[in-house]
This record gives structure tokens, sequence and C-alpha cells, in this order.
């Protein structure tokens, strides 16, 4: 058992996202297993969406979830269902025109002069007036 306080805070903490991680590993496993019983397309976007979450949340890496998303939709696609990750958005009605947006042309950095040793030139004198 930890003596240190922030070592006995560390070990709950371990234990409290032990169970966390677990409970996204059961949601991936049911939601592959129900896929798996019916590959509809929607099962496929719900196990791919639980994948999703699981690479967002740093439980897998991010190509394991690609790897394992594109095999749902292979069986999906071996099924006749057709897998999308993730569902479209509906989009407005109304078509409005792209705006430009004017952008500045590339500049190139100024070159950092060198430094020189000649003299500098003679302040000006001040106007007099004449009246």
């Amino acid at each position: 058992m930890p003596i240190i306080k922030s070592a006995k805070k560390a070990a709950r903490q371990a234990v409290k996202r032990t169970a966390h991680n677990g409970e996204i590993k059961k949601a991936i496993k049911a939601a592959l297993k129900a896929f798996k019983a019916n590959p509809t397309a929607e099962n496929a976007s719900k196990a791919q969406s639980e994948y999703d979450k699981a690479a967002k949340k740093g439980l897998i890496k991010k190509n394991t979830a690609s790897r394992r998303k594109a095999a749902v939709a292979k069986i999906a696609k071996a099924a006749g269902a057709k897998a999308t990750a993730k569902p479209a958005a509906k989009k407005a009605t109304t078509a409005k025109a792209p705006v430009k947006v004017a952008t500045k042309p590339a500049t190139k950095k100024p070159v950092a002069k060198k430094a020189t040793t000649a003299k500098k030139p003679a302040a000006k004198k001040p106007a007099t007036k004449k009246a």
C-alpha cells in the first residue's frame, strides 16, 4: 500500500480509470457483437462510432481503430449493408454562393543588411528664416 498522500491519490485514480476503460471496452464488444449478429448499416455505424470514441479518449490507438473500422466495413459490404463512419449531417436547403476571401500574395522576407563601417552622413542644419 502506498504511504505518501500523492501515491494514494494516484492509486485511487488508477482504479477509477481502469473501471472507466473497462466500460468503454465492453461497449465496443457489445456493439461489435450486435453488428455481427445483425449486419445492418445502423449497427455498423454504431460499432465504428464506438471505435472512434475509444481512439479519441486514448484507449486504443488511432490506426488500430481505423483498421478495426475497415474490418467492420468489409463485413458490412459482404452482407450488402453500406457502412458509414458518421451519419451525414443535414444541410440547409438555401443555396448560397461561396464567399471568396481575398488573400495577400506571399511576400519575401527582408534580407538582413550587412554591417558596414562607413561613416554616417552629417545631420542637416535647421533652415533659418529670412525676413
